[in-house]
């Protein structure tokens, strides 16, 4: 007999990668797609966020992963059937949110039957009969869709996709490939589960600009200089900012981090093609912020030798190389309004000195905050999905913020950024 205190061995992960989901019940169900298989993957990130997670199965879902499988995952009794315990209206139902009430139901992975069922109000399978109690009161539902790709273009399941659309229901874009409508990314399907508990919309109306990842000036046609940057965190700004309402645009350098899908991007190499997109975008739209996270050279290679300089016949091979621009003061020179956020990367140099540094940037290039960091340290930075910042304004006012994951760094510097436009709009009112 298990002991009263016993936890469950998954509690373990429970806030293992931040508490941004603390607090909060999903409901995952569950229907008969392949992309089941992913299930646990998508369970364990949630509960590493702090989530709880239960789950409730269709008979075609435990046809191809046994519930046991899902218990394992959350350390929660999955729900296969509908008893006299009223499962349905315990997790979805239309009373106060108590302990095991979902803030949120996820099908995910959906096929089209259950789409279909669901848009025409049939509640023959406990997954149907969640959501549509669910229906009935504020509780968000996404629906992630996975089945063959001409299943997904009949014209019948766009109608009800549209139909369900209308009525609220957030339906995540598959990924068309192979002949499949594959299951969102995970990392896409976490963020827009965050997106919709969590974040506030208190950039709705804004048009923010966003720059990220390394640039690749090159040496010759074939070889080229760039630096370390995974382009993570400008990435999670903009997937922060798109959250909270805002109209962005991203150009980033060839990242290594995943690029979101529901984010318009525009791709870009070197320093010259990151100004000229800069520059582009500034002179024909209006941006109230422009957030430059991106890693630009430096120098670059003051010519680029066509072909591929042979190392059979060089030896030493001398680069001469030049200062690019600062994109910075590029935006500045082009929109003396717009509200314009810098990085500012050092490595092995003390708080203080990174801080100075920072500052001096500021102000030479005329900008409104600036954000420094450490790029030296292996805990953080580049490589690292933590990051640890001190955000800099123009009287010098610091915000530190503490060592955490790029996507918590992001909604701490849109803070800032937000409190410091207001201060600088009530100045010049």
């Amino acid at each position: 007999m298990i002991n009263d205190n016993y936890q469950h061995p998954s509690k373990d992960i429970l806030e293992s990668k931040g508490t941004i989901l603390r607090g909060k019940t999903i409901c995952m169900c569950l229907t008969g797609s392949v992309a089941v298989i992913t299930s646990p993957i998508v369970a364990r990130e949630l509960m590493r966020l702090g989530a709880e997670v239960i789950c409730v199965m269709s008979k075609a879902a435990t046809e191809l992963i046994n519930p046991s499988l899902m218990e394992w995952a959350t350390g929660n009794k999955v729900i296969t059937n509908l008893t006299g315990a009223v499962e349905h209206v315990y997790l979805a139902g239309d009373r106060p949110k108590t302990i095991g009430k979902a803030d949120i139901i996820l099908v995910c992975p959906a096929t089209a039957n259950t789409i279909s069922k669901i848009a025409s109000g049939i509640d023959d399978t406990p997954v149907t009969t969640v959501v549509s109690t669910a229906f009935g009161t504020s509780i968000p539902i996404v629906i992630v869709p996975a089945m063959h790709e001409s299943m997904y273009r009949h014209p019948i399941l766009k109608q009800n996709e549209n139909k369900l659309r209308e009525c609220g229901v957030e339906i995540l874009r598959p990924r068309l490939s192979e002949g499949k409508a594959k299951i969102a990314r995970i990392d896409d399907i976490i963020d827009r589960v965050i997106d919709i508990l969590v974040t506030k919309k208190d950039f709705e109306g804004k048009r923010v600009l966003i720059t990220a990842g390394p640039t690749r000036e090159a040496i010759d046609s074939v070889r080229f200089v760039s630096n370390k940057s995974s382009g993570k965190m400008g990435i999670e700004i903009a997937k922060e900012a798109a959250a909270r309402g805002a109209e962005v645009i991203l150009i980033a350098g060839e990242c290594r981090a995943k690029l979101p899908e529901y984010i318009e991007t525009i791709h870009v190499v070197s320093t010259d093609d990151f100004i000229k997109a800069v520059k582009n975008e500034i002179s024909y739209k209006t941006y109230d912020f422009f957030i430059s996270a991106a890693a630009i050279s430096d120098y670059k290679p003051i010519e680029c030798i066509e072909g591929k300089i042979s190392s059979d016949n060089v030896e030493e091979l001398h680069l001469n190389m030049r200062l690019t621009p600062k994109i910075i003061d590029v935006a500045r020179k082009k929109d003396y309004n717009l509200f314009i956020v810098a990085f500012k990367a050092e490595t092995d140099v003390s708080r203080s000195e990174l801080i100075n540094r920072a500052y001096n940037r500021l102000k030479k290039s005329e900008i409104d905050l600036i954000v420094a960091n450490d790029i030296g340290r292996e805990d953080i930075g580049f490589s690292s999905k933590y990051n640890e910042v001190y955000i800099i304004d123009k009287k010098k006012h610091i915000t530190h913020v503490e060592r955490n994951t790029k996507r918590y760094i992001a909604s701490k510097v849109l803070d800032v950024v937000l409190e410091a436009r207001k201060t600088k709009q009530i100045k010049s009112d």
